[in-house]
């Protein structure tokens, strides 16, 4: 290489499922090559069901107008703007201004870099939780923060324990990442617990992100953060489409909360891109739009899905919660469990068990170690496969045991 790479790079790796999926790649084609059946992925939470017809004929309609291909307004579309705010006032009760409190984004991942480099100095601290999306951690890191773990845990139904973070240093502490209904546990939120997570913010001036792309996913009432009192003072929201609407590779998300933190978002974004293309932009109107009836037969085939994920943990010996929200199964691992028989000691029991579904029965199970220290004992299956293909599968493992 010509040149060094910037040091904020050195503090980081890429993407795990970047990596893995390269490998899956490779060893695809010595499979195919051998005739063997390809590599079963349970791994990637990306949606395999189509989208509102009306947002793909949006979009075709759209892409067909002269004006439509131009650059588009930093902040998007009013009827964007409007089409988020009608849909949180619906879903969430809750009030946002399209104004001011409602950036569009591309994506709500791409939020999570923004926020950073928005309000996060070197030295800055941040908490991370741990399991937790991992890009809260790389994000972190790119913009030289000090990474503060909390703990979430099984017994405290994956939710903060306040008593432990009161007795934490919090001084430089500025941002704290939450994200429920939780990935990759599952783990749904209360209106009590997000009251506690924004008053804890508000006592300690904290700003509180929730990531919040699950809430319709296996859960009979989405709620939001911005729900709780005084909630606007210390929170932003992201949220998107890419889960809910089965819109993943669309790119459509949106940060939520006081006009004046979002503004200081805008000034980042701004500097970054020129606007989502306006075709993008009006299907996401009508997909906004959808009535309870899209999410009722969506999750209808989730449900359906994650019994199907449940046999395979039970044939595998591993505990979970039978009424976990969000795309993925989480289940927990125990020390003994035949299926660790011939795997290295020397990792942790999800990567052991992980390992030997992918390299012994062609099955990408995800091991939960990548998720923090408290996921080393768990593994993840994800629900964006059809119920043949869980089944399929389960058959792989059931003919390796």
């Amino acid at each position: 290489m010509i040149i060094k790479p910037a040091q904020r790079t050195l503090s980081v790796q890429e993407y795990y499922f970047s990596r893995k999926l390269k490998e899956v790649d490779a060893l695809n084609k010595e499979r195919v090559a051998a005739g063997i059946d390809k590599i079963i992925n349970l791994g990637i939470g990306s949606p395999d069901g189509f989208p509102p017809v009306a947002a793909v004929n949006a979009l075709t309609e759209w892409s067909q107008k002269p004006d439509s291909h131009g650059y588009q307004s930093y902040v998007g579309l009013p009827a964007l703007r409007q089409a988020f705010a009608d849909w949180y006032a619906r879903w969430y009760g809750v009030e946002l201004n399209p104004n001011g409190e409602i950036q569009p984004l591309v994506g709500s991942k791409e939020g999570i870099l923004l926020i950073s480099m928005a309000f996060i100095d070197k030295g800055d601290k941040v908490l991370v939780p741990d399991p937790g999306y991992p890009t809260y951690t790389s994000a972190s890191k790119m913009v030289e923060a000090e990474i503060v773990k909390y703990d979430l845990r099984e017994d405290n139904n994956w939710w903060p324990d306040f008593d432990a973070l009161e007795k934490m240093d919090l001084s430089g502490v500025k941002i704290m990442w939450v994200n429920y209904p939780h990935m990759p546990t599952g783990a749904k939120a209360t209106p009590e617990l997000y009251q506690r997570i924004v008053d804890f913010g508000r006592k300690h001036k904290i700003l509180i992100v929730n990531d919040n792309p699950y809430s319709f996913i296996l859960n009979d009432k989405p709620i939001s953060i911005l729900a709780a009192e005084g909630a606007k003072e210390c929170c932003l929201e992201l949220n998107s489409l890419s889960k809910a609407h089965n819109m993943a590779g669309w790119r459509i998300g949106m940060v939520g909360g006081d006009k004046e933190i979002i503004s200081e978002v805008l000034k980042v974004k701004s500097q970054m891109d020129s606007g989502m293309f306006k075709g993008l932009q009006m299907a996401a109107v009508e997909a906004l739009s959808q009535g309870p009836e899209w999410f009722t037969a969506l999750n209808d085939e989730y449900r359906v899905r994650r019994v199907e994920a449940g046999r395979i943990f039970d044939l595998l010996g591993a505990t979970y919660d039978h009424d976990s929200s969000g795309l993925f199964l989480w289940g927990r691992v125990e020390e003994g469990n035949p299926f660790l028989a011939g795997t290295d000691e020397n990792k942790c029991l999800g990567e052991r068990i992980s390992d030997k579904a992918l390299y012994e029965a062609g099955v990408f199970i995800t091991p939960g170690f990548i998720f923090g220290r408290n996921g080393e004992n768990y593994i993840r299956i994800s629900l964006c496969a059809k119920p043949e293909v869980l089944c399929a599968a389960r058959k792989k493992l059931e003919a390796l045991i």
